[in-house]
């Protein structure tokens, strides 16, 4: 029997047509982050820190010389030997400084009718004058705006918080304005406030697995003082400021410690 001449096509052939790609197949393009969205957030936050930063800097101001008529608002609580003693050695820096600034620059050590210098809060006040007054220099250079006049800090502030709208069209810009703001808010925010003694905590970061957990009794929080302490949310502040550390309040140490984190 002759073969035919025209067999019928396989439909297993190579020649057979390919079915068309599922478009939800992990093939398929996912489509890429709106950067305008995280501009817009950097600029939501930035306006948050500079807002706070301008509450607190005149604080701070007065913070380096207190009045000697000055009442606290609340009754202090006694310091333990460890918080004595950090008191004492930041005393003789005080003291020690004050003598050098005397012996080569003439500055006069204070006495008793003057109140003492704070040095934590000098050095915390130049270092915001410092990252303000670059901030401002970067924002007018990049907007084109030429060189910002000379000002008071508070002054440069204000002007920084009037042109944080302008950087939403710079995803990067808007992010420097907002972890500059936020690093000098939350120094100014650590020289402000009094330090509570914390408390060693048993177990494990359930972050970075280390010992390294303390509790705030005062605040009834725990925080990690692990200072490479990296979490899986992109979100959280870890990734981006190297002075953050996680922080639980007490209802959510409780969930993360049972598993939840």
């Amino acid at each position: 029997m002759a073969p035919d001449p025209h067999p019928a096509p396989n439909p297993l052939s190579a020649s057979a047509p390919h079915p068309a790609p599922n478009p939800l197949s992990a093939s398929a393009p996912h489509p890429a982050p709106d950067a305008s969205e995280d501009a817009a957030a950097f600029v939501r936050d930035a306006t948050l820190w500079a807002a706070l930063l301008a509450r607190q800097l005149p604080d701070l101001v007065e913070e380096l010389a207190p009045s000697a008529g000055a009442r606290p608002a609340s009754a202090p609580r006694a310091p333990g030997p460890a918080e004595r003693a950090a008191r004492a050695a930041l005393l003789a820096v005080e003291r020690a400084e004050a003598l050098r600034n005397e012996q080569h620059h003439g500055l006069a050590v204070p006495g008793h009718g003057a109140a003492p210098i704070r040095l934590h809060v000098s050095d915390a006040l130049r270092d915001i004058g410092d990252g303000v007054t670059e901030l401002e220099e970067a924002l007018f250079e990049r907007l084109g705006h030429g060189r910002p006049r000379r000002a008071p800090v508070a002054e440069r502030l204000t002007r920084i918080a009037a042109l944080l709208g302008r950087t939403a069209a710079d995803p990067t810009l808007a992010r420097h304005a907002r972890d500059e703001l936020r690093r000098m808010a939350r120094r100014c925010a650590r020289a402000l406030g009094e330090t509570e003694e914390m408390v060693r905590l048993p177990g494990r970061c359930p972050w970075c697995d280390s010992v390294s957990l303390r509790v705030f009794p005062e605040r009834d929080a725990v925080l990690c003082v692990n200072p490479g302490c990296r979490c899986a949310d992109p979100a959280c502040d870890c990734a981006s400021d190297p002075a953050f550390r996680h922080l639980w309040e007490r209802a959510e140490w409780d969930v993360t410690r049972d598993g939840g984190r």
